[in-house]
């Protein structure tokens, strides 16, 4: 059995409108649900989803940040001004000039980088290639195993995974990894495919999770090896 990963879910201080910006940037439409404002994904595009959360955390979030491509040249320079447009601003995390990715932050400061055409690494992945994440080795072997992914790059301590179907790519930087000190304003939301929560979640047990408490919904509230907080929802 394995877990399907539903969505990347955002706390927000405004949700509707982060999903209005994030709407506009990936061409989708917002599904408004119990959980908050849904962007739909597919087998190959990972979904979103923006849920209220009044608590405010300072500085930019940039644990995990998505990476846009860019499929020709001039698209990067189009998909920036589009950002800046809806409310965007520009991020300096030591970026060197040379480097020709473009890193912003998001109207709440979520940070994600608009990658520049030519990229081999994130060819074919769509326009969301890659959600890019601080993690050890450990932890992208954890989530291989946890969400049937196989390794798509897995040197210098990096590691990647990818659907069978492709797509998206999920990335961990390798060390040093940030200590955490609060609450991610992001996490991975899972069902189990098999519709069992309670096998499912004893599996992940066993790959090196820690449960960390069940919510009034029923959705059991894990961390993974790094101590990253991630959702099993009911099958």
């Amino acid at each position: 059995m394995t877990s399907r990963l539903l969505t990347v879910t955002f706390d927000a201080q405004d949700g509707a409108r982060l999903a209005r910006f994030w709407a506009e940037m990936l061409g989708r439409e917002v599904v408004e649900d119990a959980g908050g404002a849904f962007l739909p994904g597919g087998d190959t595009q990972l979904g979103l989803r923006f849920t209220p959360n009044a608590e405010r955390q300072e500085g930019p979030n940039r644990r995990i940040h998505l990476h846009l491509t860019s499929a020709r040249p001039d698209d990067q320079e189009h998909t920036v001004a589009t950002a800046l447009r809806l409310g965007a601003n520009h991020l300096d995390v030591g970026q060197r000039p040379e480097e020709g990715h473009i890193v912003l932050a998001d109207p709440e400061g979520n940070a994600f980088c608009v990658i520049e055409s030519g990229n081999n690494f994130l060819a074919g992945c769509g326009l969301l290639g890659e959600l890019a994440c601080d993690g050890n080795r450990e932890v992208g072997l954890f989530w291989s195993e946890a969400l049937g992914w196989p390794l798509v790059w897995d040197q210098d301590e990096e590691t990647a995974i990818q659907s069978p179907h492709g797509g998206t790519k999920v990335a961990w930087g390798g060390p040093p990894v940030a200590p955490k000190k609060v609450r991610n304003r992001q996490r991975f939301e899972l069902t189990p495919a098999g519709g069992d929560q309670q096998a499912e979640v004893d599996r992940l047990i066993a790959l090196g999770a820690t449960r960390l408490e069940l919510g009034a919904d029923g959705t059991v509230v894990l961390a993974d090896p790094d101590g990253n907080e991630f959702w099993m929802r009911a099958g």
